[in-house]
């Protein structure tokens, strides 16, 4: 529903107290869609105590980055002046679990939230690379960018597993970002390479690629230059240029299949202004503890706010 495009300007479905829109898990009075050529899908949601919630509007947003490409990411819109902004990992895109998860609890305590597709996933223009790390943080800064410029304040920024590291990168690279969440970062960029794609990868790709398979085929290609990108860059030296006026948090899964939690000390004993939370029992995408993940995040980001 979010890439709609059409000619209408806006409907309206009416729907009692126990009816339930699936993909918004709770019951509305009403949902208004408001549609606007090829660029913006707006939903407005009334609650049933307006009262005590903020008013929702989830709107469709283009944002170019500075290779002429389209990202394409959803508003949670709730009228606040603050905005945090999500990033998603490896293969995954803004409709990932978490991303989702914690932008509805962002929304419920009166925090604007943003959560977009790096080029080449999801919805947004460009082509799928393996690593692509300093490319994404700049498309984060354009996203970053474009909301500056529409005088909001991008009081945080948080991704999960790559784009843990890719909020780091951007943090020691970029230093107008004063609140960092770092969910599940690699610490260690050349590890993951032989469990993900065989202990024989090295040898594989020396004839310049080696393209990913499912059952359907060609899943996406790793191309020798993209691994080289990956396998440069070191995490420790980016994280002690991370100013010391930036707070970071980082939050990892006791029981991490993809990324160990050991990960997660690295990153503590070396970024200076840094807070560490271990989720005991949760695994990479935190299945059975999302609202854990977000509570932590919540509670974390209010506190920053009130310092600010």
């Amino acid at each position: 529903m979010e890439t709609l495009a059409c000619n209408f300007h806006s409907f309206t479905f009416n729907l009692s107290d126990s009816q339930t829109l699936s993909f918004l898990k709770f019951p509305l009075h009403q949902v208004r869609y408001s549609i606007t050529p090829a660029t913006t899908l707006s939903l407005r949601m009334t609650h049933s105590h307006s009262s005590q919630n903020p008013v929702i509007e989830q709107q469709r947003v283009i944002i170019p980055n500075k290779h002429g490409e389209k990202l394409v990411g959803l508003l949670h819109e709730t009228g606040s002046k603050e905005i945090v902004i999500l990033c998603h990992g490896f293969r995954s895109t803004k409709a990932d679990r978490t991303m989702v998860n914690l932008a509805v609890a962002l929304e419920k305590e009166g925090i604007s939230a943003f959560r977009f597709d790096f080029a080449g996933n999801g919805e947004s223009e460009g082509s799928f690379e393996f690593g692509n790390y300093s490319k994404e943080a700049d498309d984060l800064h354009s996203v970053i960018q474009h909301f500056c410029e529409a005088n909001r304040i991008v009081c945080a920024i948080l991704g999960h597993s790559k784009g843990g590291d890719v909020v780091l990168l951007y943090a020691s690279k970029y230093h107008d970002i004063h609140t960092v969440v770092n969910v599940s970062g690699r610490y260690d960029l050349k590890k993951g390479i032989e469990e993900r794609f065989g202990k024989d990868f090295m040898d594989r790709i020396q004839d310049g690629f080696v393209d990913i398979k499912n059952k359907k085929g060609v899943e996406y290609r790793v191309t020798k230059e993209s691994l080289m990108e990956r396998l440069s860059l070191d995490m420790h030296e980016a994280c002690l240029k991370i100013p010391r006026e930036c707070r970071v948090l980082t939050v990892h899964g006791s029981a991490d299949e993809i990324i160990p939690v050991g990960d997660a000390l690295e990153f503590a004993k070396i970024i200076t202004n840094h807070k560490l939370h271990i989720v005991e029992g949760a695994n990479h995408n935190y299945t059975s503890y999302q609202t854990e993940l977000a509570s932590v995040v919540l509670n974390y980001l209010k506190e920053t706010l009130q310092q600010d």
